[in-house]
């Protein structure tokens, strides 16, 4: 399975969209396909041994559009937009210039000779000139069996001008039957010239939505100084290779990821991990793409380059949720799917209504309610709705350090009702050093050959509390000596020989299941685990001999992380592998009351299950590779970006600084977010559910009221302006 990401060119409206999506999934082998009309690209994941990316592009080229598959020839979203803004505002002012003296002449109380002969090559040039991409548009749609925007507007205007265009040439057709030939010459410049007026706001408003992307993409500099055979080289980041040595200078931007082979520094993390204060780096140290490097020149060689960056991930990441589609929109595009060709069939009805109930002239009444039917049911805005909120809502989140997968995640979001955060690396720094040695026997003085013994064994372990006792013994300078016959119960403890003694070290239920009684030594560790240290139990030949108290510090956010959980409503758990006691003592320190302690790592997803069982929705946060599997089993499951990378691969959402706090940001941008789509939808739907009825001539029975033609069209252009305005609204959420 393969993703590709395509750069679109010659789309216009929610139809095109919808046009060129069906195009790529017909194409054998592809599994889903996504086209985001807010920045015009295309989300595709296929089989490589039926399709391709070139078989893409052609599918696209021969719906009648242009793709690109060559990200580096991509120019940014911002200068594309900024294009295509300048020429709809070329054409929107030359059009108004043609259009103004039709509509002048319209009003005029008096006509002079060649009046309509005038206003008619005005109009030609306004509606086949400045107007003709609808046209264009709309004739593609048409040659793919389907209906768009383009095709109404084109339908409406045309029908104007084929009515007017008749009578200018064949008045006295009109006269026999009993029609005066009036001219709608300046319903259909105005019309074209109002459309043109809303592509022109709705692309300047569109414009700002990719202003997140930008900023990202701006953190990276475009240049590199490589240092090769003693000197220094200064070249593209595209050319950068694994292995490069490079050279970083006080005041410079980090160009790629790697880790400090020489010199001594500080870097401004800030706009990765959100820590305020510059970092030190020293040799050994690992630096990341895109950071600001504040003083100290270093020479660091490159361990990620291109994609691979940890900046280029972000960014790719947030393209992908950008691009993709919520359960909400899918339903919004089906609807939208059918909307066109319903109006279609209410703009006929409307037609042949007024021909047959009208008063006369019934063929003008019929004609003008068909062209106001048309314009005002364009279904624009329903196409942006959740587009637009998605590239502005995703955008922001990342640059809160909050990265969101897909659209989808956001609609689970919105149902969740349950928390549970993992303790260590979540709740706490991740980071636990030795407190206190705790003898079980009558042995004053071996203290340090204790913490001798349960460091070696420890040595070749990740766990962190291992590394504590691993630090601890080098702290004390206390050297390390060989295991024999090592063996590790995963999640439990680990057994080994040193110096022809037998150790055990591991939890009590471990050394309780290897036979072993602790006896009279519960008591003297329960002090410990009130005081909220994790315990590690150290058995020397089968008889208990030392307990380690290890002390992890809380993150300084944690209460009020889980104070503000709990104030939004959620049921806030915590899951851990430490000892009840223990356990309980950190959750009552943070305000958690519920607690599932003792869980081993692979029990972590069972006790995910056992909440879902009950009904709950429940998000699972945590960081290690033990939480992995938890992870993907909760509904929703969010990693920190400095956890292992298979815990951030299994998320939903990664955050990326290390605080607990984000995790009630990435809930709050969530259904602000999804908040602002629905506000979307119901704009674009109330529009259409009252224009329609307006248009057609429901208040002219009463009211003797007609909705002119070019008002629709105004209203038509505001309602896509105001369902993006509305979007940019969570650029300060």
């Amino acid at each position: 399975m393969k993703h590709a990401q395509l750069q679109l060119k010659g789309m216009t409206c929610a139809g095109c969209a919808r046009t060129v999506e069906k195009a790529l999934q017909s194409v054998p082998g592809v599994e889903q396909a996504a086209v985001n009309f807010a920045d015009a690209s295309a989300t595709v994941t296929f089989y490589e041994e039926t399709a391709s990316v070139r078989a893409l592009v052609d599918a696209v080229e021969a719906a009648g559009y242009e793709a690109s598959d060559k990200a580096e020839t991509r120019q940014p979203l911002s200068v594309t937009e900024a294009q295509h803004y300048q020429s709809l505002r070329r054409r929107f002012w030359l059009s108004l210039l043609f259009s103004l003296p039709v509509a002048v002449m319209s009003m005029a109380m008096t006509q002079w000779p060649w009046q309509n002969g005038v206003m008619l090559i005005l109009t030609t040039i306004v509606v086949f000139g400045f107007g003709l991409p609808f046209f264009q548009d709309a004739w593609k749609a048409l040659t793919h069996r389907q209906a768009n925007m383009s095709t109404l507007v084109s339908l409406s205007t045309a029908t104007a001008y084929a009515y007017s265009v008749v009578a200018t040439v064949w008045p006295q057709g009109f006269e026999r039957l009993g029609i005066h030939p009036h001219v709608y010459y300046e319903v259909a410049a105005m019309l074209m010239t109002f459309m043109l007026l809303g592509r022109m706001l709705e692309a300047r408003a569109k414009g700002k939505t990719s202003a997140a992307i930008e900023h990202l993409m701006a953190l990276q500099p475009k240049t590199a100084t490589v240092v090769k055979d003693g000197r220094d080289e200064t070249v593209s980041i595209d050319t950068l290779s694994v292995g490069d040595r490079i050279r970083i200078r006080p005041g410079e931007k980090i160009p790629v990821d790697g880790v400090v082979e020489s010199g001594e520094t500080a870097v401004d993390e800030s706009m990765m991990t959100g820590e305020p204060l510059p970092v030190d780096k020293a040799p050994g140290a690992k630096v990341i793409g895109g950071t600001f490097n504040v003083s100290g020149s270093v020479v660091y060689r490159a361990t990620h380059v291109g994609k691979d960056t940890m900046l280029q991930s972000i960014i790719a990441r947030v393209r992908e949720a950008q691009g993709s589609k919520a359960p909400i929109q899918r339903l919004a595009d089906t609807l939208s799917g059918y909307f066109v060709l319903g109006i279609l069939v209410i703009a006929a009805l409307t037609f042949v209504a007024w021909m047959i109930f009208g008063p006369k002239p019934a063929l003008g009444y019929a004609v003008m309610s068909f062209v106001t039917v048309l314009i005002i049911a364009c279904p624009c805005a329903l196409g942006l709705a959740t587009p637009t909120a998605l590239m502005v809502g995703v955008g922001r989140a990342a640059e809160k350090g909050v990265l969101i997968r897909n659209a989808e995640v956001l609609e689970r979001t919105q149902k969740l009702d349950t928390i549970v955060l993992d303790k260590t690396g979540t709740l706490t720094m991740g980071k636990p050093r030795l407190a206190q040695i705790i003898p079980l026997v009558e042995q004053n003085g071996h203290e340090a050959t204790w913490l001798q013994w349960a460091a070696s064994i420890e040595q070749g372990s990740e766990h962190a509390l291992g590394q504590a006792l691993v630090q601890a013994a080098q702290e004390r300078a206390l050297p390390l000596v060989s295991v024999n016959q090592f063996q590790a119960y995963f999640g439990k403890g680990v057994v080994g020989e040193v110096a022809e003694h037998q150790i055990l070290l591991g939890t009590a239920h471990f050394l309780e299941s290897q036979g072993i009684s602790l006896g009279e030594g519960v008591t003297q560790l329960q002090h410990a685990a009130a005081a909220g240290h994790t315990l590690v139990l150290m058995a020397v030949d089968q008889k208990p001999t030392v307990g380690f108290a290890i002390a992890d510090t809380l993150k300084p956010d944690a209460q009020e992380a889980v104070s503000r959980l709990k104030a939004m409503g959620f049921d806030v758990w915590m899951l851990t592998g430490d000892q009840e006691a223990t356990a309980r003592t950190i959750a009552a320190s943070v305000g958690i009351e519920h607690v599932m302690a003792g869980v081993l790592p692979d029990q972590k997803a069972h006790h995910i299950q056992a909440l879902q069982a009950k009904g709950r929705v429940v998000a699972m946060v945590g960081d290690g590779i033990n939480d992995a599997p938890a992870l993907a089993q909760a509904d929703i499951g969010m990693a920190f970006g400095a956890g292992t990378d298979v815990a951030v691969e299994s998320s939903d959402i990664t955050l990326i600084r290390d605080q607990v706090l984000d995790v009630v940001e990435a809930v709050r941008l969530s259904r602000r977010c999804l908040g602002v789509i629905k506000q979307n939808l119901f704009f674009a739907f109330i529009y259409n559910v009252l224009g329609i009825p307006l248009a057609a001539g429901a208040l002219y029975p009463v009211f003797g009221l007609l909705l002119d033609p070019m008002i629709a069209g105004a209203a038509m252009a505001l309602s896509s302006v105001s369902v993006v305005s509305n979007s940019l609204r969570l650029q300060k959420a």
